[in-house]
């Protein structure tokens, strides 16, 4: 066969494309308004982009230009700043220490462990417990049988459940007479109501 002369190659491309193109019409323009869109929504995020970047670059430089000053307001005080002087800030000195960190009351002291005993004490009670209501000889049963000093508040809440009145009675006793804290003593009475109950 023989070749066809250029022009003629070129009409019949360009009416089978026409027609081509034609037939995907409706297609195209359902698909129109989404590329759109797109190309507009990557054109506006181009932009953003580099306005940041030309931001950042003011930045820097303006930041090497000028330095920043190592200033505070006066009204910033922190911890650092607090002085012993008893000026100012004394609800903040009044609070115990235990390892250089301030003991606070909310819900996460419920969770904290209390500071080792020093060595001299029997179960976790000072040999000269008079002053804090306790002596060794005065120490519940159930106290040793469950090393209560050692119980964090979760490891006692898992325990409570097999304890009968008498037992959670004494140890609220014994928790009232010796160290007083407060979640300890309001989960011991709220299991004792608990219990009384059924």
């Amino acid at each position: 066969m023989a070749t066809a002369p250029y022009g003629v190659r070129l009409l019949v491309g360009a009416a089978v494309t026409a027609l081509e193109e034609t037939r995907k019409l409706p297609q195209t323009i359902l698909m129109y308004p989404m590329t759109v869109a797109s190309q507009i929504a990557q054109l506006v995020m181009k932009m953003q982009q580099d306005v940041a970047d030309l931001v950042n670059k003011g930045d820097e430089t303006l930041g090497s230009l000028f330095p920043p000053k190592d200033e505070k307001p006066e009204w910033a005080t922190f911890d650092d700043d607090v002085s012993d002087d008893g000026n100012g800030g004394a609800d903040v000195l009044d609070l115990p220490l235990r390892d250089g960190e301030r003991l606070t009351e909310g819900r996460f002291a419920l969770f904290s462990e209390e500071p080792e005993k020093p060595a001299g004490t029997a179960t976790g009670v000072s040999l000269t417990g008079e002053a804090a209501g306790a002596t060794p000889d005065t120490v519940p049963e159930i106290v040793a049988e469950l090393e209560y000093e050692e119980l964090t508040l979760a490891q006692l809440r898992a325990r409570l459940t097999s304890m009968r009145v008498s037992e959670l009675e004494a140890l609220l006793a014994y928790e009232e007479s010796t160290r007083a804290r407060a979640p300890y003593q309001t989960l011991l009475a709220n299991r004792i109501t608990r219990a009384s109950a059924k």
